[in-house]
């Protein structure tokens, strides 16, 4: 498998499902049917925060994705987050996320003490945590939305 690339974005729009899409569309990954995984990162698969996506293949295929999203109705401000830890000795490693309408810091705590609890879980040896978290605000008549993403190498056909 090639890396794992985490992106983010945020927007707003005139309904819940359309500041949605352009979350996704300022982090690159408008155009696919994301397919939603727990939070394992594969043994030997290397994590890259690169905030917009690249070309990850056509229209319409399938990408497989750790998502944390957050959607509400302005006004408002919402936070999504995701975090993950890699393993210091090529095994697997962790993902987690949180959203809402909640302080950035509160959804950073959440995912941080998320991957503590992961992490005791597991004899993995792993090293240090990364968490990015996108915030979005929308006045009142609008919604807003943001997204952080791991997505899991190329896309893949879906029929």
């Amino acid at each position: 498998m090639s890396t794992i690339r985490v992106v983010w974005g945020s927007s707003t729009g005139p309904t819940e499902m359309a500041a949605y899409d352009g979350a996704l569309a300022d982090a690159g990954i408008e155009n696919y049917n994301l397919v939603a995984v727990s939070s394992v990162i594969p043994a030997g698969v290397p994590v890259e925060a690169v905030g917009t996506a690249p070309d990850l293949g056509p229209a319409g295929e399938r990408l497989t994705v750790v998502e944390g999203r957050a959607r509400a109705a302005g006004p408002t401000s919402v936070s999504a987050g995701l975090g993950w830890v890699e393993s210091i000795d090529e095994g697997p490693g962790l993902f987690y996320e949180a959203a809402g309408e909640a302080d950035p810091d509160d959804v950073e705590r959440r995912v941080r003490e998320g991957i503590d609890a992961g992490a005791d879980l597991r004899e993995w040896d792993l090293g240090e945590a990364s968490v990015h978290v996108e915030q979005a605000r929308a006045d009142s008549g609008a919604y807003a939305a943001a997204v952080v993403v791991a997505a899991y190498g190329e896309s893949e056909p879906i029929v």
